[in-house]
């Protein structure tokens, strides 16, 4: 009576069903049914870490095998009034029984004799063995909430192992197994359970089918990291990540994504590979910012206005002049400026404010000179007199153009193509004069300041190298007249709950990397200022971030970096991410501290999955496995709600 209330008082809690498993499989020994039972062995030897259990073939039969890495279940004989709970065993390896020498030399004896069978009794003791596991903690009720599961990363007493039965778990024990931890909000199939690479059917006996399922509570404000070798799946998973959380916050609009598309697989479609993108799926949640347009996905520009951002665009033209091998002292001048922004220039003294005009002005003659579109509309600088008017001193002019009467100067430019006349005038002038008097301010000091003279050698060399129409057409593929602040518009969109994707795929490297680290930074500022005036409420930025050994700092002691800040900041400005790349060991290792999930494909490198075991100690144990197994979207999964890590072949976003 008082076991029947015992089992009545938890009949709601989903550990009942380890009760039903044992029942059945006692009712299944009585009735003989040994092929339907999950009973597979004793325990031998029990510690708090390792249970070395006997079996025999006959019960791993019964199950469809025991592989390497899967679950067991360890429940005790009689409950004894406890409420129902079980230690969870994976399996490590085989283990020595106290008969393995006499078992060794009974197969000796009988491969020298070359006997062609072994009679049953004999088989009948050759058939046990034994298996090393590792004590991986215990489900049990929870103390305050009798309906509810749960689970502790050590047992809290060891008693002997004759007092406990083995079994290999239904699908309904796995499913508490594996989804039991998991935060209850939000849940998403991700794909299933797979312990062994190996598909060969065993006995003709199926795997079960059980659902590993994700909570995307666990990817908001939180780090994801995304290991394994190229085309093994881990942009899939990537797409399925993005999918649950376009999917999950479709009311609440709750979760803004911006995810850089390196490969141009997120924004556009496939057919080829019979893969539909992100953008395609769900185009009334995405938006896509292209530097190239594709005919066949609809974009905005994903580029500059070259004149009217010039602290942002010297960058890419710096960058990309240092990458194509330019060495030029002038070129190297030039490329290292930087240029004030046209709203920073209002705010300079009047000295200052017009050295800064004159440098954006001759900047804007070599983008001209360059063949770049005219982007300067209205008086954007706010010049007085003309709206490109340098403001040379009418001596300095006629010094220039070499005139004896005012009345012969050119009118001060008001084109770009007056512009880029009247700067190659001063420099040749300088160049063949640089000690005249016209050339000094009223104050003594140098007309043409350093910047100046950088840019004005770039856009004249003077017939010793090459300049400006010659070094910057390749890089007018980013500009675009007509850009507008796509900054405001990406930061408005992930605001509202969209997913941006920037198709990246015909990008240079440093130009991807520049937005990467451009727009990142743009976020976090966004994020944390929302934070300040306490306007975050439960609204998150979610960022992926593929190749990311190309973006992340490769110091480890370089923390001042955005990703960096991610890191250890992003949690408290709602905004997490998520980062793919192959080797472990090529992300800083204070990213890598902070990382709360983890996917693992396979990798190669006894190195890589060492100090996969090395950060983070679930994996401890699972190094071979992810060596050997190669194939697409087989994962070994490790999220924040999960407290070890889960196998699961990955589905497939279509």
């Amino acid at each position: 009576m008082e076991s029947f209330f015992d089992q009545t008082r938890y009949s709601d809690n989903p550990l009942s069903k380890i009760v039903q498993m044992v029942e059945r499989d006692d009712k299944f020994e009585v009735s003989e049914q040994f092929e339907k039972m999950r009973f597979i062995g004793y325990v031998l030897e029990i510690g708090y870490e390792y249970v070395t259990i006997i079996t025999a073939d006959s019960y791993k039969q019964n199950v469809g095998g025991i592989p390497r890495g899967s679950f067991l279940v360890a429940v005790p004989d009689k409950l004894d009034g406890l409420p129902p709970h079980f230690s969870l065993l994976r399996v490590d390896s085989t283990a020595p029984t106290p008969l393995s020498k006499e078992v060794q030399q009974t197969y000796f004896e009988l491969h020298k004799r070359s006997m062609p069978e072994i009679d049953r009794f004999t088989a009948g003791e050759l058939q046990w063995g034994a298996l090393k596991t590792n004590v991986m903690g215990m489900f049990y009720p929870n103390p305050s909430n009798k309906d509810k599961i749960e689970f502790s990363g050590d047992v809290n007493n060891v008693v002997s192992g004759h007092r406990y039965k083995v079994y290999s778990p239904t699908a309904d024990i796995l499913e508490i197994i594996v989804n039991g931890t998991l935060n209850p909000k939000n849940q998403w199939s991700l794909g299933k359970l797979r312990f062994t690479e190996c598909q060969l059917p065993f006995q003709n006996i199926a795997p079960l089918d059980v659902d590993a399922m994700v909570s995307t509570e666990d990817f908001k404000g939180f780090r994801t990291a995304m290991f394994g070798k190229t085309r093994l799946g881990k942009s899939n998973v990537v797409k399925l990540i993005a999918e649950s959380l376009i999917v999950s916050t479709k009311d609440d609009k709750s979760v803004g994504q911006l995810i850089f598309d390196i490969n141009g697989e997120y924004a556009n479609d496939n057919p080829q590979d019979g893969n539909i993108s992100i953008r395609s799926k769900y185009s009334d949640r995405c938006e896509v910012y292209a530097i190239n347009k594709r005919p066949e996905t609809p974009s905005k520009p994903l580029k500059l206005n070259f004149y009217l951002q010039p602290e942002k665009s010297i960058k890419i033209i710096g960058s990309l002049l240092r990458q194509s091998g330019r060495d030029s002292i002038y070129i190297t001048n030039f490329g290292s400026l930087d240029l004030p922004s046209i709203e920073d220039i209002q705010g300079l003294s009047s000295g200052d404010k017009l050295r800064a005009q004159r440098r954006i002005l001759a900047y804007w003659a070599c983008l001209y000179e360059a063949g770049f579109s005219n982007g300067v509309v209205g008086n954007p600088l706010r010049t007085k007199g003309s709206s490109l008017n340098p403001q040379f001193s009418e001596g300095l002019r006629m010094r220039i153009y070499d005139v004896q009467d005012p009345s012969d100067l050119p009118e001060p430019p008001t084109e770009l193509n007056s512009l880029v006349t009247e700067f190659k005038r001063l420099n040749s002038f300088s160049r063949n004069n640089p000690d005249d008097p016209s050339l000094k301010s009223g104050s003594g000091k140098k007309l043409i300041d350093p910047e100046l003279s950088s840019i004005l050698s770039f856009l004249d060399p003077g017939g010793v190298g090459a300049g400006a129409s010659k070094l910057l057409p390749p890089i007018k593929k980013y500009h675009d007249k007509e850009a507008g602040d796509f900054i405001i518009e990406i930061l408005s969109h992930i605001d509202e709950g969209k997913t941006v994707i920037l198709d990246l795929g015909s990008a240079d490297e440093t130009v991807r990397s520049y937005f990467s680290d451009y727009l990142s930074t743009e976020i976090f500022r966004h994020q944390e200022r929302k934070f300040t005036s306490n306007n975050l409420g439960k609204h998150y930025v979610q960022l992926y971030f593929e190749e990311a050994h190309n973006l992340f700092p490769k110091n480890d002691n370089d923390v001042t970096d955005v990703y960096s800040r991610f890191a250890k900041e992003g949690a408290k400005f709602h905004i997490g991410m998520v980062y793919s790349t192959q080797s472990p060991s090529t992300v800083n290792k204070d990213l890598l501290a902070q990382t709360e999930n983890f996917f693992v494909a396979h990798l190669s490198s006894q190195d890589e999955v060492n100090a996969l075991a090395k950060l983070n100690t679930s994996y401890d144990g699972l190094q071979r496995d992810i060596l050997n197994s190669k194939t697409k979207g087989y994962i070994r999964m490790l999220t924040f709600s999960n407290r070890f890590v889960i196998p699961i072949q990955a589905k497939l976003f279509q």
